[in-house]
């Protein structure tokens, strides 16, 4: 097999649990090229995969006229769906990539694809990582890995090294911890509260905090959360590059269920992610996968009638509680 594309065109988090799937597909077929389809603000997450030898963008290929044309030129024997994408997969199909790999439960994909593997995310007990790579139970021996194997699959990295108005920053001797709050409404969020808690215990035990985000999110955690010398302001002071090399210099990251969260994880650092209990964004099916990461949950009593948005449950987890897991 000459060229394998795998197209993800959603959020960091959703793109970082699909990374594995090279890492998987090169150890199959270590000749291959491998193509990844996504979207700009994604572009920098899939360039530190050693496992993927190309970017293309879909931002600027959903609008080329010639589209189908350039998926053609691409000369590729596989294309595989993590997401459904109606548009992408017809002009899949119009470039006739001969083999169009896209779950059996969207209906287009019984129009474009003509592998469609029969299994329910929403039903599945499996890891969101776990599904994807049931897409490709034609191409690899077996798709049953445990989340130990797909953590080791990921082959990610930062491009660039630190810029050193960031790593001066950094404090020697002691533990440096970033707190993402925000998930640009992706995720139930701890609150900022919480943060600030955190925050202030960890610096009475000598560690530095960086609190990152972009800048309209550093606009609505400036209004409630107190900065010092041992708590750094950094929303909206880096790009997506800058951030990855960052979190790799670091010790951890606290965060709900977002993108940095699973950066963090993917590079071998502390990563606390603070999630629902509730199906199906419960840490069984998005937690961080890596060989320091772990998903906390509210631990009491919980109406089992709770509605998603609804919960508040994560906000009752203890800052002390998340803090001794870097003790």
């Amino acid at each position: 097999m000459n060229r394998i594309v795998i197209a993800r065109t959603d959020s960091i988090g959703d793109v970082m649990l699909t990374i594995p799937m090279a890492g998987i597909l090169k150890a199959k077929y270590p000749e291959t090229e491998l193509i990844f389809i996504g979207k700009s603000y994604t572009e920098a997450v899939i360039k530190c995969c050693k496992n993927v030898d190309q970017f293309m963008n879909w931002d600027i290929l959903e609008k080329d006229p010639h589209a189908v044309q350039e998926l053609k030129l691409l000369n590729a024997d596989l294309i595989v769906f993590s997401l459904p994408n109606i548009k992408l997969a017809k002009l899949a199909w119009q470039a006739n990539i001969k083999n169009r790999v896209g779950v059996s439960r969207r209906w287009f994909h019984w129009v474009f694809c003509n592998d469609r593997p029969q299994f329910s995310r929403r039903k599945s007990d499996l890891h969101e990582a776990q599904l994807n790579i049931k897409l490709l139970e034609k191409w690899i021996p077996s798709t049953n890995f445990t989340l130990e194997e797909i953590a080791s699959s990921y082959g990610f990295s930062p491009t660039i090294p630190l810029p050193e108005r960031f790593s001066n920053l950094l404090k020697k001797d002691s533990l440096n911890i970033i707190l993402h709050p925000k998930s640009q409404g992706s995720a139930r969020e701890w609150g900022v509260k919480n943060f600030q808690q955190f925050a202030n215990l960890a610096v009475e035990k000598g560690v530095k905090i960086f609190v990152t985000g972009t800048e309209s999110e550093g606009q609505q955690i400036r209004k409630n959360f107190r900065f010092s010398d041992s708590i750094i302001d950094l929303t909206g002071k880096m790009n997506l590059h800058e951030l990855i090399a960052f979190i790799n210099a670091t010790n951890g990251l606290v965060a709900a269920s977002t993108g940095p969260l699973h950066l963090s994880a993917a590079l071998g650092k502390i990563a606390i992610g603070l999630y629902s209990t509730l199906r199906p964004i419960h840490p069984g099916r998005w937690a961080p996968l890596g060989p320091k990461a772990k998903a906390i949950t509210y631990e009491g009593p919980i109406d089992s009638n709770l509605k998603i948005k609804d919960d508040t449950t994560l906000e009752l987890i203890p800052p002390d509680r998340v803090l001794r897991e870097f003790f």
